[in-house]
């Protein structure tokens, strides 16, 4: 028998060796394409899975389903952006993988050790892992876009179920910088407006019942006393007026439900949507002229003025960086309440207590204590890093402050260190007020928006704003009524308009 030489014995080797190797790659591509059939069947079976999914949430037919068809077009188009989502995952798994098993061989073929495979193993693993993470966090994102749109749709529906535009109250030539509602009966609104006037307007009918035209400048503030059909109003021309009034309530008329009016998208509004401000002022309206007594003391704008519990003293607040304390009856100064290093925004009384909390420019309140007659004491609180536009008392012991850095938070009295509640908005907060019963608040936004939260910072919703519905420009200031039936909260603007929303306090609560 032959003997084969060295050289030939290693050729025959060498050829043997290609020739295994292609062999088994032949088996490693026939295998991939069995598996990538195998992953197209899954994928098939899974888009079936993922179309009666889609059929049990949405409903069987478009007549059966009781979602309206957009809300629904939304979650066919959702799910078929998952399914694709998920069908480029396992694509790009599969090739990640085919690879991986490539590399693998190519390394076993050419001698490299065992470590060395693993080694390349683990960096395409790493690789792989890299970006299927990229994958998934892309699919989180779109996932969360999504149904962002879905939550949101349903969130409008919901506001416009629980807030209702009730009444309009629009006379005022000018913007209205606020809002209060009577304590007793006859129940009316109060609107204080920079057009150098107050009326006073029936909440059923939205007619303006009485003028007040006393001042020379900007009317800021207007709040009623508690026990007499008085009021008290603050203005530009650095005074306070009290004056007494009297009014008889008309007829109300039927409501009419905004609600029904066709057009529920909300739209931004223009400048150009102020025509309806121009109204003529309401007719053959009684008009005071005279204050029964005029508070003057400060040397720059009265921004604010409110009633101490009693309604026999007030205090105001001013531009000229003080707050003053006055006996009503004798129109006297009692204190001057200095230490602000700017001008004071707003001045708020507590309703059972000798208390006052003023706010300022100079990002502080600050809390006045008159319980003892013989000494006042006060504390400055720094909460805030822009102008605090209102701090307000609620029935228990905590302090409410608003500010222009887009945050509102909740003080407790009995510690004042830090706020027990935080609230961040995206616009600046203007004059807010606390439901007494419900003990919700409400913020007036520079953006036109007015929402409501709870004592524990949490976003219960916000009142509606359409092409017809909502204020047009700032809504400076709002105010809660507790014992009328028709309206809950009224909210003023510089659209020149106030307007009376119905609350629905038990569906807004369970809501939560």
């Amino acid at each position: 028998m032959p003997v084969e030489s060295g050289s030939s014995a290693t050729a025959r080797q060498v050829k043997q060796k290609r020739k295994a190797h292609t062999i088994s790659i032949r088996r490693t591509n026939s295998t991939e394409q069995e598996r990538v059939t195998s992953q197209r069947d899954m994928l098939e079976g899974q888009g079936a899975m993922m179309s009666a999914v889609c059929e049990e949430v949405c409903g069987q037919s478009v007549e059966d389903s009781k979602l309206p068809p957009s809300i629904r077009q939304t979650l066919l188009e959702l799910f078929g952006q998952i399914e694709r989502e998920f069908e480029n995952l396992y694509i790009e798994n599969i090739e990640l993988r085919r690879e991986i098993e490539t590399l693998n061989d190519r390394l076993t073929a050419e001698g490299q050790t065992v470590d060395g495979g693993d080694l390349s193993k683990g960096q395409l693993k790493a690789k792989a892992s890299h970006s299927t993470s990229q994958l998934s966090q892309k699919l989180k994102t779109t996932y969360k876009a999504s149904t962002s749109k879905i939550v949101s749709s349903f969130k409008t529906t919901t506001s416009r179920a629980v807030c209702q535009l009730v009444k309009e109250y629009i006379g005022h030539r000018d913007g209205i910088w606020d809002v209060s509602v009577t304590r007793l009966q006859p129940v009316v609104l109060g609107t204080a407006s920079a057009d150098h006037t107050a009326m006073l307007w029936s909440i059923e009918t939205g007619k303006c019942l009485l003028k007040y035209v006393g001042h020379a400048g900007s009317v800021n503030s207007i709040k009623f006393h508690p026990s007499e059909q008085v009021a008290l109003t603050a203005s530009g021309d650095q005074t306070a007026h009290i004056w007494r009034y009297i009014v008889q309530l008309p007829t109300p008329q039927p409501v009419i439900d905004t609600n029904q009016m066709s057009g529920e998208e909300e739209v931004d509004f223009s400048d150009k949507d102020e025509a309806d401000g121009d109204a003529e002022l309401p007719s053959e309206s009684p008009t005071i002229r005279v204050p029964s007594t005029t508070l003057k003391s400060h040397q720059g704008v009265v921004i604010a003025a409110d009633w101490l519990v009693g309604g026999k003293q007030v205090v105001t607040a001013s531009w000229d960086r003080t707050a003053n304390l006055y006996d009503v009856e004798t129109s006297e100064l009692v204190h001057s309440l200095t230490g602000h290093d700017q001008e004071l925004t707003h001045c708020c009384t507590h309703p059972t207590q000798r208390l006052v909390v003023t706010s300022s420019r100079d990002t502080t309140f600050r809390l006045w204590d008159f319980r003892d007659p013989s000494i006042h004491s006060v504390n400055v609180f720094q909460g805030h890093t822009d102008t605090v536009t209102s701090a307000v008392f609620t029935v228990g012991d905590n302090v409410v402050s608003g500010s222009d850095d887009r945050t509102v938070k909740v003080w407790d009295l009995k510690n004042m260190r830090s706020p027990i509640a935080t609230i961040r908005t995206d616009s600046a907060v203007n004059r807010i007020s606390v439901s007494v019963s419900q003990r919700i608040i409400a913020l007036p936004h520079d953006n036109r928006q007015v929402r409501l939260f709870d004592m524990s910072g949490v976003r219960l919703t916000r009142l509606p704003r359409s092409n017809r519905q909502g204020h047009r420009r700032m809504v400076c200031c709002t105010a809660w009524s507790e014992d009328n039936p028709t309206c809950n909260l009224f909210s003023c603007g510089f659209d020149r308009q106030a307007i009376g929303w119905n609350i629905n306090i038990p569906a807004l609560l369970q809501e939560k």
